[in-house]
């Protein structure tokens, strides 16, 4: 699953939502250097209109 959207606009969008993140934290977790909340991956999903359940697998 792919999504053309830029890493400053995913961090804009998300903040927008109530999740506090920036462009290096999105950056962090793309690299698998940043634990994603459970908090912050249910807005994700929101956001993409992906169940959770995909984006934990």
């Amino acid at each position: 699953m792919h999504f053309k959207i830029s890493q400053r606009e995913l961090a804009d969008r998300l903040q927008l939502i109530g999740i506090d993140v920036d462009k290096n934290a999105i950056q962090r977790i793309e690299a698998g250097k940043r634990f994603v909340t459970d908090i912050e991956l249910k807005k994700l999903g929101e956001l993409f209109g992906v169940k959770l359940e995909v984006l934990v697998e």
